[in-house]
């Protein structure tokens, strides 16, 4: 997404707020870049994110993406609470490796008044292959004036 807007949160602000609203996944996430329309947030892979067989879970890869298109709308917008996932769609296309980060890169397709879209490329840390792909839309709460 090109865009001229710039940054309404810097990544330490960014990763206060979401430390201040999800206390309860404090240390999982960080933001490793941000810029205007763009993020690279990884998931600190720990043995509960993993499955059986020596993978990162769906779940956990899911939460990923989710996280991070989350943090690129607030980087974007400021601390509004109430924007919420609306739509999800996720593949999963590679075993990611157990012993390493996941890194996701994400882009910002559209930022509007009342939606934001935004696509995400996860890899393990170190490595090229993409392991998934994930597009979410989020839906942004009507400012009150």
């Amino acid at each position: 997404m090109a865009t001229t807007r710039s940054l309404a949160m810097t990544t330490e602000e960014l990763s206060a707020y979401l430390d201040e609203v999800f206390p309860q996944v404090r240390g999982e996430f960080g933001v490793d870049a941000l810029a205007p329309g763009t993020i690279t947030m990884r998931l600190n892979v720990r043995d509960h994110h993993l499955r059986p067989g020596g993978t990162v879970s769906g779940p956990a890869m899911f939460s990923l993406a989710d996280v991070a298109v989350y943090a690129m709308v607030l980087s974007m917008i400021g601390r509004v609470p109430l924007a919420v996932t609306t739509s999800s769609a996720v593949d999963f296309m590679r075993k990611p490796e157990a012993g390493r980060d996941l890194l996701a890169e994400g882009r910002l397709l559209k930022l509007g008044r009342l939606l934001a879209v935004g696509d995400v490329l996860i890899r393990s840390e170190g490595r090229e292959e993409i392991v998934a792909r994930a597009s979410m839309t989020y839906a942004i709460p009507p400012q009150r004036e």
